[in-house]
């Protein structure tokens, strides 16, 4: 056991939650980011002012998410560099069996095709061929073996999350709201979980909500401590910076929780919010406006997983914008505001606890 300790050490083989929960999933997230998802916003803007060479240049990023994936998540997991450049053949071949549950046969095949090709990595004179070799093959036969299921898998659940905000609108809408809103500010990937679990339409609309309410949230409530740049950095960066100061103070969360948990079925039963772009812009919030362009390409041109919902193009009209600002913007930054006072005065929240 102690040699075999030693070994895992050696090769920089943790095997802990947060190596593959956090570190993996951010990094998944980061990789759909640099493909699928700037590859839409390219396409959507070169098809709507008829510039060809842009649509092309998206779908050639969009194309190539699962290799991005993959290598990101070998980034994160320290691979050296045989097995990270193998982790494209990999990614391509797991995402493109886990069809609409691609993102999770990546993530669940790249770790483990990554870490075996860690433990073979320049423990032999043929390196160059043996390390390549048994990150590829195994990678590629589990995707062939198992990432059909795990996509069927998380189509089935993202389906069913799907089902129950259409039949349950209020209450799905709030539990929905508050869950992705927390996971946007805990150290894990929103966005990645999103993806993974294709969430478009009303479920798509209420994540977009809760990821709103705590980065805008955040921000504006925190304002008098950290003035324009904790602004910014919390508006239009992430929320997870107040994570220290939850964790000193747990109460400092009760505000955005609560603006989530309003805003989510307002989103759904008042505004009727979808969220029909990539499935990964419905756990990006107010970042980089991602969550807003996805709502905007989602009206234009839906994305493969809002399609298989039902989902069309729409021409959005005045209540469509007046929701999407409503819901991103005004309502966060007056709800938690309010609520935060609220705290404030009872005491839960002291001068100084959401300083950055």
């Amino acid at each position: 056991m102690e040699k075999l300790k030693a070994f895992l050490k050696r090769k920089d083989i943790e095997i802990s939650a947060r190596r593959y929960g956090i570190d993996a999933l951010g990094a998944m997230a980061q990789g759909l980011f640099c493909s699928l998802l700037i590859g839409t916003i390219l396409r959507t803007l070169g098809q709507q002012i008829g510039w060809q060479t842009l649509t092309d240049i998206g779908a050639y990023a969009m194309a190539v998410s699962g290799p991005a994936m993959a290598v990101a998540i070998g980034f994160a997991l320290k691979a050296p560099p045989m097995v990270l450049f193998s982790l494209a053949a990999v990614g391509w071949a797991a995402n493109a069996e886990g069809g609409a549950g691609g993102p999770l046969a990546v993530l669940i095949i790249a770790v483990i095709a990554a870490e075996c090709g860690k433990t073979v990595s320049k423990e032999t004179r043929i390196d160059i061929l043996v390390t390549p070799a048994v990150t590829i093959f195994v990678g590629v036969l589990l995707a062939k073996l198992i990432a059909p299921p795990i996509g069927l898998a998380a189509k089935a659940f993202g389906d069913v999350i799907d089902q129950a905000t259409k039949l349950q609108p209020f209450w799905m809408g709030i539990a929905v709201s508050v869950l992705v809103g927390v996971a946007l500010t805990l150290p894990i990937s929103s966005a990645a979980i999103c993806s993974v679990l294709g969430l478009t339409g009303l479920a798509g609309g209420a994540a977009v909500a809760g990821c709103c309410a705590q980065m805008v949230g955040f921000a504006v409530m925190s304002f008098r401590e950290n003035r324009w740049g904790g602004l910014v950095s919390q508006g239009i960066g992430t929320s997870m910076l107040q994570m220290p100061n939850i964790v000193r103070n747990p109460r400092v969360w009760i505000p955005p929780i609560l603006t989530s948990a309003v805003t989510g079925p307002l989103a759904t039963c008042l505004f009727r919010l979808q969220m029909n772009g990539e499935p990964i812009n419905s756990g990006m919030g107010t970042c980089g406006l991602c969550g807003q362009i996805g709502v905007w390409t989602g009206w234009l041109a839906p994305s493969a997983k809002a399609l298989e919902h039902g989902a069309s193009a729409i021409v959005p009209g005045a209540m469509d914008w007046i929701g999407l600002i409503l819901i991103s913007f005004v309502l966060p930054a007056v709800l938690c505001l309010l609520f935060g006072a609220i705290c404030r005065k009872l005491g839960w929240i002291k001068e100084g606890d959401l300083k950055l």
